[in-house]
């Protein structure tokens, strides 16, 4: 971190103290930190506390007659390597992702060219409220970084999670954003399914399953936030596409086999989707309702993409598969490990509100053993997942 240059946010909440112990651990590191402190901020620390940690002037007013004339917004909000929102309140995060620009801190975020992070901290109700949860998916798809908060008892004498992380949590997330600066997978190409797949009965009906490509476009998102170059392709889903990849739209597995062929080679490839084990052979015309005569539907087995492409001279060096379970989550996953011939399986129990949901409980099962996650946002899960992923090409790169 050596010269690397920190704007730092300190927002409005308890927790802004903690901002003082972020500054002297970044200035330890050999970083640069210039602070705007908002009006709510200023009610927990003073500027006089985080001039004297960081060493430079600190910013408060849009209206400083001085710094305004020299555009000082602007310059502020260009000159850093990266922008850091901490603590990241509830109102700065709504705020943010509405794209107000009522004060110096949110002015120059709307302004800023540069990659941000946020440490949001707040009460669990805030936190868990569906207008914050709205606003974090929003930021998140915009390409800012959101920590997730800490679980443990807060100020308000509550207990859940929305505590700021501790300063060198916070610390090793920086240096993480500023380590990748989406160069870590710069020159690699990583193909990402997800969503379902539909398999049509008729023009009108088709056979289907839950899943709402969450996880997975989450994953391609923290892949393309790493800077590789990521085609993402999508059953029939009503999520907005992630920056800076590319899209391919799909229905039926078959249309899913076709995308993926016609997007390797790749580097790497993860199956995130629920691609059906059947379709139907289709009726040409909409199937009229007898009475008491249900009609007969005859099945046929869809390819199996996963195991395919592991067989296949194309194959990419690191293929990832997914198992979603009701019951022996890990068993499953580990006979699906040898059945289907990829490098890795992520697994999860489906049996309550995963599919849909916002969080995922996985294991990651490899030939080296199993590694039982915590629970976690399923963009949390996506950022672990994509550390990993990077880890695993490095390793491979350097074996050729």
């Amino acid at each position: 971190m050596n010269g690397k240059r920190i704007l730092l946010i300190v927002g409005g909440g308890i927790a802004a103290y903690k901002s003082c112990e972020l500054i002297r651990l970044l200035r330890k590191a050999g970083a640069k930190v210039r602070c705007v402190l908002t009006a709510g901020g200023a009610h927990f620390v003073t500027p006089m506390t985080l001039a004297a940690l960081s060493e430079n002037p600190v910013h408060t007013s849009l209206w400083d007659l001085k710094d305004e004339v020299e555009m000082g917004h602007i310059q502020l909000s260009r000159e850093a390597d990266l922008v850091v929102v901490c603590p990241a309140t509830a109102d700065l995060l709504a705020r943010m992702a509405a794209g107000i620009a009522d004060d110096l801190a949110t002015t120059l975020l709307l302004a800023t060219d540069k990659p941000v992070l946020a440490a949001p901290a707040m009460n669990v109700r805030m936190w868990r409220h569906a207008a914050t949860i709205r606003n974090v998916a929003r930021l998140r798809a915009d390409g800012v970084t959101i920590l997730e908060p800490d679980e443990g008892e807060m100020a308000c004498g509550e207990f859940g999670p929305g505590r700021l992380p501790e300063p060198a949590a916070i610390l090793a997330a920086i240096e993480r954003a500023l380590a990748t600066g989406g160069e870590r997978l710069r020159g690699r190409h990583v193909v990402v399914t997800a969503g379902p797949t539909h398999e049509p009965i008729d023009p009108v009906r088709v056979i289907a399953n839950r899943s709402s490509g969450k996880q997975g476009f989450a994953i391609a998102a923290a892949l393309a936030r790493l800077g590789a170059r990521v085609t993402l392709i999508a059953g029939p889903v009503a999520l907005a596409t992630p920056p800076g990849l590319r899209r391919i739209d799909v229905e039926t597995a078959a249309e899913m086999q076709q995308a993926l062929d016609a997007a390797l080679p790749a580097d790497a490839a993860i199956m995130v989707a629920a691609v059906a084990d059947w379709r139907v052979e289709t009726a040409a015309a909409k199937i009229k309702k007898r009475a008491g005569s249900p009609p007969a539907l005859s099945f046929v087995e869809n390819p199996d993409l996963l195991a395919e492409l592991a067989a296949s001279p194309r194959r990419p060096p690191l293929l990832i598969g997914f198992a979603a379970e009701t019951e022996e989550v890990v068993e499953q996953a580990r006979a699906k490990l040898a059945r289907k011939g990829c490098d890795w399986i992520v697994a999860n129990d489906v049996s309550g509100d995963v599919m849909g949901g916002d969080m995922n409980l996985v294991h990651l099962v490899t030939a080296d053993g199993v590694e039982s996650w915590e629970r976690l946002s399923k963009t949390a899960v996506a950022e672990r997942l994509a550390e990993r992923i990077s880890d695993a090409l490095g390793e491979l790169g350097d074996e050729d």
